[in-house]
């Protein structure tokens, strides 16, 4: 697949980077012309003293842009709506440019405070940036054609190697959330990368488990995983040439697919071609079906609100024992009600599904195309 790389500069000083796989795509050369003074830089993070995880403290973010009108929305290309947006250019396939409100960023200001004692800081040092899957405002990205999603997929690569190569990063996140019911603050089909300058705590679970199988049986635990999910075959929703969607043993969301590559990867830089055209083939058939999944009192289909987050092998370390997986979950526990962390998730870690994962499996292998 040819793919054309451009990057740029927007008004501020961050960067803006296209990927196009249209062969008359125009040369990206606009000029984003906004007087938006100096970018915003991050805040820092704290270490829990109780856990030993970090948390970001980034108060700049309450200003950020939330639910704008269609006509303002700044992740359409600029001369579509009633204001310049993040992206200069008229028209766009994938887009990816660093977050104006950033969590993290590699301008950041010492933590507010004097460390002392117990408690620790340290300046919120890496990357979050906006991958921008459409310039069509109305589309999501199961609405996308399959070369469109290798697009998306070829860029999550490309951010991947570049923001892991950076010294300040140790772990790099490619994620979605689709849906008011998520969170999300602007409808465009987007999602995000955040480049952490720590391994964060569900990624350092993963790793420790990994390492520890790995030196009990020399064999990769996301590996034997998927061997156990295709002999039990009742978790199964799609086996593809190269990956397959299984609903997983232990799962906690009301509706949970995850997809694993049929080759031991650490991460998606180190997925060949055919990996990732199949990856575009089976993920648009496991979003389908996610859409499927419920039907409103009309009988009408209910588009799923989701979470998709990749998990990779951390940047620095662990990366020989780590195995590349995507977790796409749900909150939605019925067409009209939402799963809502109580006590027992949010306060004690302590999960409670409610939902029998074999049967999630079954649902979705009943709505197939």
């Amino acid at each position: 697949m040819t793919l054309r790389r451009t990057s740029r500069r927007l008004a501020d000083g961050r960067e803006i980077i296209y990927f196009d796989d249209a062969p008359d795509a125009p040369p990206r050369t606009a000029v984003d012309s906004r007087p938006l003074g100096e970018r915003i830089p991050a805040g820092h993070i704290r270490r829990d003293v109780l856990t030993g995880e970090w948390v970001a403290i980034a108060g700049h973010r309450q200003t950020r842009t939330f639910m704008p009108p269609k006509d303002e929305c700044p992740l359409c290309p600029t001369g579509r709506g009633s204001v310049p947006s993040e992206i200069p250019d008229r028209d766009y396939d994938v887009v990816v440019f660093e977050n104006r409100f950033p969590s993290f960023a590699p301008v950041a200001q010492e933590g507010a405070g004097t460390a002392y004692g117990l408690f620790e800081h340290a300046p919120a040092l890496g990357r979050c940036e906006v991958v921008c899957f459409t310039s069509d405002h109305d589309a999501s990205f199961a609405s996308l054609p399959p070369h469109r999603v290798r697009t998306v997929v070829d860029a999550w690569a490309d951010r991947t190697a570049e923001l892991g190569a950076m010294d300040s990063v140790q772990q790099v996140f490619c994620f979605e959330n689709r849906g008011p019911e998520i969170g999300v603050t602007l409808h465009h089909p987007h999602g995000q990368i955040y480049a952490y300058p720590f391994v964060p705590a569900r990624s350092s679970a993963l790793l420790g488990r990994a390492r520890a199988h790995h030196e009990r049986t020399g064999r990769l635990l996301g590996a034997d995983v998927l061997a156990a999910e295709l002999e039990a075959g009742e978790r199964v929703v799609v086996d593809g040439e190269h990956w397959t969607a299984y609903v997983p043993y232990a799962a906690r969301w009301p509706v949970e697919v995850h997809l694993a590559p049929r080759r031991d990867v650490p991460d998606l830089v180190a997925l060949d071609d055919a990996e990732r055209d199949d990856l575009a083939r089976v993920y648009l058939d496991v979003l389908g079906r996610l859409d499927r999944y419920y039907v409103d009192e009309d009988g009408e289909p209910r588009t799923l609100p989701y979470i998709a987050a990749w998990h990779q092998a951390p940047a620095k370390v662990g990366r020989d024992v780590s195995r590349l997986h995507l977790q796409v979950f749900s909150i939605l526990r019925s067409p009209t009600k939402l799963k809502y962390l109580a006590g027992s998730e949010s306060g004690a870690g302590a999960w409670v599904n409610d939902v029998l994962p074999e049967r999630i499996a079954a649902r979705l292998r009943e709505v197939g195309a």
